[in-house]
């Protein structure tokens, strides 16, 4: 009898399918993955591999994004439930009010946003490329959407324009508290304090490393340090040990945890490979204008 591992892999024979996994599903998940990585390289990934399908472990706007930037692939998502609160916390109201108010404006869409959200920005960004996109784009007013906490990392890191903010959040990086990373540093003193760039301002302020899921994992590798205190969702340490068995990795406290990304499972990746029945659907109007500040992004991040 095969295992579910065996029998995902004939699956991807027969459907030419090819599994992408967030940083943040859990380790069974990762460790089936072809290619897992943070938003930005998961949505790059999207547009160069040969497979006709992706199934796509990860939240809902994961799964849109690969659908807008890959139109005739088909795109599953294991759990169409898995969404992220903070992709739809920006109204359209307020953008058309802050495009009213402001001259020489772009409205910057985190890549965590809905396929709506997209349709209504100049350009997407992620936490990995967000600096470099803000500083090269010519707009001196910013409206960045939805998180207000990335959005205020840029600003500190991009004096020059000037910010208007909207009161977006991720709830796990919002529920690390700048008390609770001292308590841990407190224990242990020599670790180093790595965040995400989705996390409040007073967290920042005492990292020794600001970076997306991806940059935390690559200088935690490079680093000489041994111990590290990681500020984002805990999904992230499965690689972290992976590429690095001999460092110790630490939490800041008990809710550093995705419960939307954690309802995927091997069981779900397989059905949703059998039957074909959790397809991402975009209409195109929606999906044409959604596109344009998405390309924009990978054009510039080059």
């Amino acid at each position: 009898m095969k295992s579910i591992k065996e029998e995902i892999e004939q699956l991807k024979k027969e459907r030419d399918a090819v599994i992408l996994a967030h940083y943040y599903v859990a380790d069974e998940i990762q460790d089936i993955a072809d290619y897992i990585g943070d938003s930005y390289y998961l949505s790059e990934m999207a547009t160069k591999l040969p497979q006709q399908t992706i199934c796509f472990a990860g939240v809902t706007f994961m799964g849109e994004s690969a659908k807008i930037l890959c139109p005739d692939k088909t795109v599953l998502l294991p759990e169409t439930l898995a969404d992220c609160p903070m992709a739809g916390m920006a109204e359209e109201e307020k953008i058309l009010q802050i495009r009213e108010e402001y001259d020489d404006l772009a409205v910057v869409c985190y890549i965590n946003s809905s396929a709506k959200l997209k349709t209504l920005s100049d350009i997407i960004v992620t936490s990995s490329n967000a600096v470099k996109i803000v500083k090269a784009l010519p707009e001196k007013n910013i409206y960045f959407i939805p998180d207000e906490n990335l959005g205020r990392y840029v600003a500190s890191q991009v004096p020059e324009k000037n910010f208007i903010f909207n009161k977006g959040f991720c709830h796990v990086h919002t529920s690390i508290t700048k008390e609770n990373v001292l308590k841990a540093m407190e224990v242990r003193p020599d670790m180093e304090v790595l965040v995400h760039p989705e996390c409040k301002l007073e967290v920042l302020e005492i990292a020794d490393y600001i970076g997306s899921t991806a940059g935390i994992i690559d200088y935690a590798t490079k680093s000489e340090r041994q111990e590290f205190l990681i500020c984002t969702e805990l999904g992230i340490l499965h690689e972290l040990k992976r590429k690095n068995p001999d460092k110790l990795f630490y939490s800041v406290g008990h809710r550093q945890f995705c419960p939307n990304m954690k309802k995927i499972t091997l069981e779900k990746i397989k059905r949703s490979l059998q039957d074909m029945e959790t397809k991402v659907e975009i209409e195109e109007g929606l999906r044409r204008r959604a596109y344009m500040p998405l390309k924009r992004m990978l054009e510039m991040a080059k």
